[in-house]
């Protein structure tokens, strides 16, 4: 294990991870900024104040639209997560680019959106477990819970043991740390990433080193 490490730490794999994510980081900006939902009314009826948490129409449009999903799709999922935690307090729409030998490395990158707050460009990393050969990119959708500053963010978050599960081509799992909770969707590549995902770290900066 500890040659593989120092194997996954060397400048060509470093520079491989960072290949991976300057790639999807080209259009991981744009596309995270075309699922901005802080200032408008949908989902909610008009005799509803906005509140600072996102309901239930509004996520199942914003997932829709990212993934390019039909709406039965974004429904199924969004259902499931909604049932489970009830309604988030922020979303994050970005990125994630993994590349693994056999201990593989995940870089992301994405845009933090909550209510009454601009949008705020956040970054993580963490291990990749049992990822084929190669570099796979997909898009992450994540839905955040009981996030009182952003501050709360920046910390390395676990995965919740048997909390993935697959719904209509989208792969979901759970991160907790203390009150915060996490449930990143993937679709495509990255859908059943999850599944092996032990922690993320969020960071204000990029970081290239994630274990």
């Amino acid at each position: 294990m500890e040659e593989t490490i120092r194997h996954l730490m060397s400048r060509r794999a470093l520079l491989t991870g960072a290949a991976a994510l300057t790639a999807a980081a080209c259009t991981s900006s744009e596309t995270g900024r075309n699922v901005d939902t802080r200032g408008g009314r949908s989902g909610y009826p008009a005799d509803e104040p906005v509140t600072e948490e996102y309901r239930q129409e509004e996520i199942q449009g914003a997932v829709e639209n990212f993934f390019g999903v039909t709406a039965q799709a974004s429904a199924e999922v969004v259902e499931r997560v909604f049932g489970d935690l009830g309604r988030p307090n922020a979303y994050i729409a970005g990125e994630e680019a993994a590349a693994a030998v056999a201990l593989g490395l995940r870089y992301g990158e994405g845009w933090l959106y909550r209510r009454s707050q601009q949008p705020r460009q956040v970054f993580w990393t963490g291990p990749s477990l049992g990822v084929d050969l190669g570099i796979n990119a997909s898009k992450v959708f994540t839905l955040v819970y009981d996030l009182q500053t952003v501050e709360q963010l920046f910390q390395r978050i676990p995965g919740v043991e048997g909390s993935y599960y697959f719904i209509a081509g989208i792969g979901v799992n759970y991160l907790r740390a203390g009150n915060v909770t996490l449930a990143p969707m993937r679709t495509g590549i990255g859908a059943r990433a999850g599944v092996n995902v032990g922690y993320l770290n969020f960071t204000p900066e990029r970081e290239w080193v994630p274990l």
